[in-house]
């Protein structure tokens, strides 16, 4: 019972960070001129990819860091279901819904790392190319280009923020229209 009412508290900060990564999903740049569809599904894979690089940098810091990203991730998704529901989403579709969002957005989270790991920005193209475009072929592209080197710039920034800075509700991404610089 203790732990679950401290997971509550919490729940303000979740939702300041779920904020924070909401704006950086908003940013009109990434519809202008990095190429995202500005559709349902291109703002979905713009929270999947911002989600993702959230999560996985708080889950590398010391504790209560793992914990922490457990907690947003939780509430990305519950945020994610309110938003179906407003949509007009009923009842009995969003359970089935959220279990093919999830399973999305743990395979962008998964692709995005190994991107990242493996390196560059030729990899990042490919991996952005095919979960954000839906055309390995678009990797070739200056959006594509654009949109890869946001995504490291992010990273590198990411890196630079420890438990302190996320804890008071944080994040700060850099502007997508200039490629993260």
């Amino acid at each position: 019972m203790f732990g679950l009412f401290g997971r509550n508290q919490n729940r303000a900060l979740i939702d300041k960070l779920h904020g924070e990564i909401m704006a950086g999903v908003l940013h009109p740049a990434l519809y202008l001129h990095c190429g995202v569809p500005d559709t349902f599904e291109g703002r979905f894979e713009m929270l999947a990819l911002h989600g993702a690089l959230v999560v996985r940098r708080i889950e590398k810091l010391p504790s209560p860091g793992p914990d922490l990203a457990q907690d947003l991730m939780d509430g990305i998704f519950r945020h994610h279901d309110a938003t179906l529901r407003e949509m007009g989403v009923g009842d009995l579709a969003v359970p089935k819904r959220m279990k093919k969002h999830a399973e999305s957005f743990m395979g962008r989270a998964f692709s995005y790392a190994g991107a990242l790991e493996g390196g560059g920005v030729e990899v990042m193209r490919l991996a952005l190319a095919r979960n954000v475009f839906g055309d390995e072929a678009k990797a070739a592209s200056p959006e594509a280009e654009r949109l890869a080197k946001y995504v490291l710039a992010i990273e590198e920034k990411l890196a630079s923020y420890g438990i302190e800075h996320f804890s008071a509700g944080k994040i700060g991404f850099p502007p997508p229209e200039t490629g993260g610089q």
